[in-house]
């Protein structure tokens, strides 16, 4: 797990000094603002992995929100079921999207009536991207 970690710092670091682009890039960043007398937002992203390694999501944040959950809608049986994700792998030079019917995030329980959420991904301890998102309607 420590080598990963230092591996993955590493690769931040150097991509951080070239001029090429970031390591892991958002696009399509989308978060609903919670209902009136709801508790939870959805949050929507494409992650796009540009280094040679793959970078595994194990923890995403919000100073917004008390907490944040990857989960994963499913057809099974033709009914719908939410899965939590402890993790979400995203292979070297691929993308991953998180979007409705699929994967996605939970933000719960708001900690202010702000009009938008920063999202901050980790792999492991290492914050790998920060991301603010205003709430769509």
């Amino acid at each position: 797990m420590k080598h990963r970690a230092s591996r993955l710092i590493l690769l931040l670091v150097l991509g951080a000094c070239s001029g090429d682009r970031a390591p892991l890039i958002a696009t399509d960043v989308a978060v609903s603002k919670p209902k009136p007398g709801m508790r939870v937002a959805a949050g929507y992203i494409t992650l796009s992995n540009n280094t040679t390694e793959t970078i595994t999501i194990t923890r995403v944040t919000s100073p917004e929100f008390k907490s944040v959950e990857m989960h994963e809608s499913i057809l099974e049986d033709g009914i719908s079921r939410m899965y939590p994700l402890d993790e979400v792998t995203i292979p070297a030079g691929q993308n991953v999207a998180f979007e409705p019917g699929g994967k996605h995030l939970m933000l719960m329980n708001p900690t202010s009536d702000a009009d938008s959420a920063t999202l901050e991904f980790y792999a492991d301890n290492v914050l790998l991207l920060s991301v603010n998102a205003t709430f769509a309607d």
